[in-house]
């Protein structure tokens, strides 16, 4: 639950996640100087971190079967951080039957 960290669904596999942080780098590159975003003009530094997490996604939902999480065979829940300075926390929600 903060703007700059992510929950997504993938395979766990640690080539995917190399490459996941080179791609959003090449995306988003670190610069904490107010020459690049505008978003750092207003005293923050993380504007990179924002632009991550806009494109991994805040949220996933998943299907739960006879309560077991209704995955594919190499798929699991990912947390992203990309700006970590401040403390955490996430938020599961059941809905349903």
């Amino acid at each position: 639950m903060h703007i700059t960290a992510s929950v997504f669904i993938n395979d766990n596999e640690s080539g995917l996640h190399e490459d996941y942080k080179k791609w959003l780098e090449k995306l988003a590159p670190f610069d904490a100087s107010a020459k690049t975003y505008q978003h750092n003009r207003t005293g923050e530094d993380n504007a990179d971190a924002h632009m991550k997490r806009q494109i991994m996604g805040r949220e996933v939902v998943v299907a739960i079967t006879k309560g077991k999480l209704d995955f594919g065979p190499w798929e699991q829940i990912f947390y992203g951080e990309f700006d970590g300075k401040r403390n955490k926390r996430v938020l599961v929600k059941v809905i349903g039957e």
